[in-house]
């Protein structure tokens, strides 16, 4: 990798981190030249303007997530057992989070609903593949008689996200993990009532 590759993505790490922290439209240029320790020419020599930036900054921020899904699903084969992991992997989220500030999708998607259609448009699709991710574990567990034959696997995931997603919004709000442990338990929970 050649040192302008390796300057390239110490930039999208450190303002993954910054974007992730204060958001978007809360990170000044002056931040990103703090937190990189470049000036602004060196920062620009990778990236056209502040919007470039944040849209690879925030792939690269869901690829660190995809990532640590990837680490968790690995070994795992019955559907429920994927669920799980997927489940467990936010038990760490409150404490040792892949990029720190919290969840990347969710926190975009917040910021940018109304702001930012491209950087809306980039974490929509992340969400989307997923959710694609968990759908499809769901229906390959129905058809191998894993999971209930009645379950519905977009709502199945929708239910998932949703409540994993509200409870690391309170924890980070309290400061309190107890909110995302007392979730993640009732989902390990609602996931085995729907084992066969």
């Amino acid at each position: 990798m050649s040192k302008g590759e390796q300057t390239k993505i110490k930039i999208l790490q450190q303002a993954a981190e910054l974007f992730n922290q204060k958001g978007y439209a809360g990170s000044s240029m002056s931040d990103i030249m703090r937190v990189t320790g470049l000036k602004k020419g060196g920062i620009y020599n990778h990236f056209q303007s502040k919007d470039e930036l944040a849209l690879q900054a925030f792939d690269y921020a869901n690829a660190c997530i995809q990532e640590h899904y990837r680490i968790a699903l690995k070994g795992k084969r019955h559907a429920i057992e994927r669920l799980h992991a997927i489940v467990n992997a936010f038990r760490s989220y409150a404490v040792n989070p892949p990029i720190k500030g919290g969840c990347p999708i969710l926190n975009t998607a917040i910021e940018s609903d109304d702001a930012h259609s491209a950087l809306r448009d980039r974490t929509q699709q992340a969400m989307d593949s997923w959710r694609r991710m968990i759908c499809r574990i769901i229906e390959i567990g129905i058809k191998k008689g894993e999971l209930c034959p009645d379950i519905n696997p977009d709502e199945m995931t929708t239910i998932m996200i949703a409540t994993v997603e509200g409870a690391v919004m309170m924890s980070k709000l309290y400061g309190d993990s107890i909110h995302l442990e007392r979730v993640l338990n009732h989902l390990s929970q609602y996931l085995e009532n729907h084992r066969l």
